[in-house]
C-alpha cells in the first residue's frame, strides 16, 4: 500500500511503524486514520511480523485532533468521521501482534488514546501524555484506560485534562519504562527483537488472553489460561526452546 502520512519497516520480524506528519504535530487527520486502519489491518495477516512498534519519533507522538478538521465537523454529520477514529483504533488494540508504543513527545488528546490503544508503552523523558478531550467538550476514552491505571486515576486524567511527564506516567502504571531522550527507539527496539523471537502464535494467544481475562470470573479465567497452556506445553517449540535454555545453563 502507498502512504503518505507512515513510514513501515520490517526487519527481524519486528515491523516499526512511524507517524510521519511533522508539520502538524503528527495529528490525526482523517487521511492519517485510514493509513492506519489499512496498515494494522494488513499487518496483523502477515505471518513474518511477530510484534509491530508504533512511533512518531524521537521528537514527538501525537498532538491528537486534526483540530482544524473538527472544527468543520457538524453533530447531525460527525458519524463518519468518528467511526474512522475507532476503526483506526480498534485496528490497532485488535491487531494479532502486540503493539508497542514507543513515545518519544506529546501524546494528547487522539494521540494519548493511540498510546491506550497499545499492548505496551515505553516513553522518553520528553513524553509526555494527557486526555485533553475535557477541554474541548469531548468526552475521552475510560475503556481500557481504567483497565490500566485503576477507575480512579482514569478519572483524574480524563476530568483534570492534565498534562503528565513521563516520571508520573510510570509511577502510575501507564508507562512501563521511561529512557533518556535519544535513547528511546534504541531501546524499544532491543526489546522488541527479543520479543519477536518467540512463537507468533504464543504471542497471539498472550495477548488475547489479556482482553479476554477482565470479563471472565476467576474460575472460568482460571480454566481458560489452563486450556491455553496445554495447548503449547510439550509442542515441538517448546520443546526446542527448553533445549536451548538448558544448554546454555551447562556452559555457564
Amino acid at each position: 500500500m502507498e502512504m503518505q502520512y507512515l513510514k513501515l519497516s520490517v526487519e527481524d520480524r519486528v515491523s516499526v511503524v512511524t507517524i510521519h506528519r511533522p508539520e502538524k504535530g503528527n495529528a490525526l487527520a482523517p487521511d492519517v486514520l485510514e493509513e492506519i486502519e489499512e496498515l494494522f489491518t494488513t499487518l496483523s495477516k502477515r505471518d513474518d511480523v511477530h510484534v509491530i512498534v508504533l512511533t512518531g519519533g524521537e521528537k514527538i507522538f501525537s498532538a491528537g485532533f486534526d483540530l482544524t478538521v473538527i472544527r468543520t465537523l457538524e453533530k447531525v454529520s460527525n458519524e463518519a468521521y468518528t467511526a474512522l477514529f475507532h476503526r483506526a483504533y480498534r485496528a490497532i488494540m485488535f491487531c494479532e501482534q502486540p503493539v508497542i508504543a514507543a513515545v518519544g513527545g506529546a501524546a494528547i488528546a487522539g494521540g494519548f488514546d493511540l498510546t491506550l490503544m497499545c499492548d505496551i508503552r515505553y516513553a522518553s523523558t520528553r513524553a509526555r501524555f494527557g486526555q485533553r478531550e475535557i477541554a474541548l467538550s469531548l468526552t475521552p476514552i475510560l475503556d481500557p484506560l481504567w483497565r490500566v491505571i485503576g477507575l480512579g486515576r482514569a478519572l483524574e486524567v480524563a476530568l483534570t485534562g492534565r498534562i503528565y511527564d513521563a516520571d508520573e506516567a510510570e509511577r502510575m502504571g501507564y508507562v512501563s519504562q521511561v529512557f533518556p531522550e535519544g535513547e528511546l527507539l534504541s531501546s524499544v527496539m532491543e526489546i522488541a527483537r527479543s520479543m519477536a523471537t518467540y512463537d507468533r502464535g504464543c504471542l497471539k494467544e498472550t495477548k488475547q488472553l489479556g482482553h479476554t481475562l477482565l470479563n471472565q470470573d476467576i474460575d472460568k479465567a482460571m480454566r481458560i489460561q489452563e486450556w491455553l497452556f496445554r495447548t503449547y506445553i510439550g509442542s515441538e517449540d517448546n520443546h526446542e526452546r527448553i533445549d536451548a535454555l538448558l544448554a546454555s545453563m551447562k556452559k555457564k
